[in-house]
């Protein structure tokens, strides 16, 4: 009995060193000990871009570590986006993608070149912004109900600018169209700031643009904002209605930037990079310079903002069927 009893006794203090040495071991012990760098899909500028300067900035201040941001545009993000799941899943690669990556793509092509569940882990949303639906100054519209009641006395002719064909402002309006029962004039150009520059000096009447691009416009008067597309109202003026407080509940979006990594990289690092980020964000700097383009920090946890992604991309979906979108 004795013999057995000191048996067991070292098989307790053997399991107790295995379970001290895995965790003393854990993948995000000794991580980052090398440059990081982050993918981002696009040219330098705008809302992805800036996301990952300003997170990449702060982690290598608090890990003491080069994180390296490398646009790899193209491809409507396909380019950035595989790059990233290629890459060895250690942690060392990471892709700053948004809305148009994981909602527009998988909407609008029959076929994209990666699986969200497939191919990669989500971290955290980092910054999210609304879109504003506009309307030049001199026109007489003072709410959505009037906008509204515009497009159904002249179906498919009140015009509404949108930075192109199959972008998340375009299927929005697409999805404003089917809740409300009305039919606008889709009006596409080759990006934001034209778009909204055309219904700023009156050659479109109306636009929906991203809060960030429309500012300079509503500041200096040439735009009148209508509603905001996000939930809640937007800090940056709360006199502007949601497009649900305007009587179209159905249709909620924005414009956000989040952090994923290669599938397969250890949780154990998925849940550092997100504990340090959250950190991060609540930064009042890092606020600041979000704020500075009417967004505002993200944080929640990778579980749930995987789900967020999935039921905005089943949504929009469902929109591009019903609208008949097809990439440009």
């Amino acid at each position: 009995m004795r013999i057995l009893m000191g048996l067991a006794s070292v098989a307790m203090v053997a399991g107790c060193l295995l379970n001290w040495d895995a965790h003393a071991q854990s993948p995000a012990d000794g991580y980052p000990n090398k440059p990081i760098r982050i993918i981002v899909p696009f040219a330098p500028g705008g809302i992805v871009d800036t996301s990952a300067r300003v997170i990449g900035q702060e982690l290598s201040k608090r890990w003491g570590q080069q994180v390296v941001v490398e646009n790899r545009p193209g491809g409507n993000g396909f380019i950035g986006v595989v790059a990233t799941i290629k890459s060895p899943a250690d942690g060392y690669t990471l892709l700053m993608a948004h809305t148009g990556e994981f909602g527009v793509n998988p909407a609008i092509f029959p076929d994209i070149p990666y699986d969200l569940d497939r191919d990669l882990a989500p971290i955290t949303m980092i910054n999210e912004a609304p879109m504003v639906v506009v309307v030049n100054s001199n026109v007489p519209v003072k709410t959505i109900s009037e906008l509204l009641a515009l497009a159904r006395a002249k179906p498919g002719t009140v015009g509404v600018s949108t930075p192109g064909t199959g972008s998340i402002n375009h299927l929005v309006l697409e999805w404003m169209n089917l809740a409300a029962g009305v039919k606008f004039l889709h009006v596409p150009y080759r990006g934001g700031a034209p778009a909204i520059t055309a219904t700023a000096g009156g050659e479109v009447p109306a636009g929906k643009a991203a809060l960030g691009s429309a500012m300079p416009h509503i500041k200096s008067g040439r735009v009148r904002v209508l509603a905001v597309t996000t939930a809640e109202r937007s800090f940056v003026d709360q006199s502007w209605p949601t497009l649900i407080e305007s009587g179209i509940p159905e249709v909620r979006s924005s414009i956000w930037a989040g952090l994923f990594a290669p599938k397969g990289v250890p949780q154990p690092i998925i849940e550092k990079l997100y504990a340090e980020i959250a950190k991060i964000l609540q930064q009042p700097d890092v606020k600041e310079r979000f704020a500075a383009g009417g967004g505002v920090p993200g944080g929640m946890r990778p579980e749930v903002f995987g789900a967020a992604i999935r039921q905005e991309a089943a949504s929009l979906k469902k929109v591009a069927t019903a609208a008949g979108v097809k990439p440009e």
